[in-house]
């Protein structure tokens, strides 16, 4: 008697579409993780409803109780916004058309900038690690989270330029290297690279490969990237990949 066909697969959680169409669309884990939490934080507001049971005036009164009861910025309330209109538009195919929200405006702020006898006692107060992030977003101007993205490979000594990858935008670009941090950072990546090496022999140093190149390299000789493919500035233990799974 033939076996009876195995039961059809569950659908999947709503969170974990809101996360497939991230990745689809190829969002930023940040990006990800932000809409994800917004989709949580709306369906606990309104009693862990399913999202599909609401619409137009139960987004209108999260997103009112943002601005008034929370007082949230701006900024909070627009990335809250864009959250609940993707996860209707792209998720569940039913985009939003009558939004009358009380929005939060943005106050006009002068930035603080300080002297360059401010900027070198406040590096003159770091050490290590943080001293070398304080020189890299002083001298070269990226930002905090390409500071902390960059790969050894992207630090080019000979060329005295540093290359950003995947920054706001999703663009790549180029950025001067200051000499006075080029000593210490070669010091710092010495260190790294011996780290590097002992993880590898211990079954670890693997690192996270963008896209499909982990599965592309997945068993071939020095498939976790390798050194250049690391980070600058390595975790002090080891832990999971997120996206791509594995151990670094």
């Amino acid at each position: 008697m033939p076996s009876p066909p195995p039961p059809p697969p569950k659908p999947p959680k709503l969170l974990d579409r809101v996360r497939a169409a991230c990745r689809v669309r190829h969002y930023s884990i940040r990006t990800e993780d932000a809409y994800a939490a917004w989709a949580e934080r709306f369906i606990r507001f309104h009693g862990i409803r399913h999202p599909d049971a609401m619409g137009e005036p139960e987004v209108n009164a999260f997103l009112t109780h943002l601005a008034v009861a929370r007082r949230v910025s701006a900024s909070t309330q627009n990335q809250a916004l864009s959250a609940l209109l993707f996860l209707y538009d792209a998720v569940l195919g039913r985009p939003l058309d009558q939004l009358r929200v009380v929005r939060a405006h943005r106050p006009r702020r002068l930035p603080v900038v300080l002297s360059r006898e401010e900027v070198r006692r406040v590096l003159g107060e770091l050490t290590g690690p943080h001293r070398l992030v304080g020189l890299l977003l002083y001298g070269t101007g990226v930002r905090l989270l390409e500071c902390l993205r960059l790969r050894v490979k992207d630090v080019d000594f000979a060329l005295n330029q540093i290359v950003v990858r995947e920054g706001k935008g999703d663009k790549d670009r180029r950025t001067v290297f200051p000499e006075a941090v080029k000593g210490e950072l070669r010091d710092h990546l010495e260190g790294v690279r011996a780290r590097h090496d002992r993880d590898v022999a211990e079954g670890f140093g693997e690192v996270y490969l963008p896209a499909a190149l982990a599965a592309k390299y997945r068993g071939r000789p020095g498939s976790g990237g390798g050194s250049g493919c690391s980070r600058p500035g390595p975790g002090r233990r080891t832990r999971g990949r997120g996206r791509s799974g594995g151990t670094t």
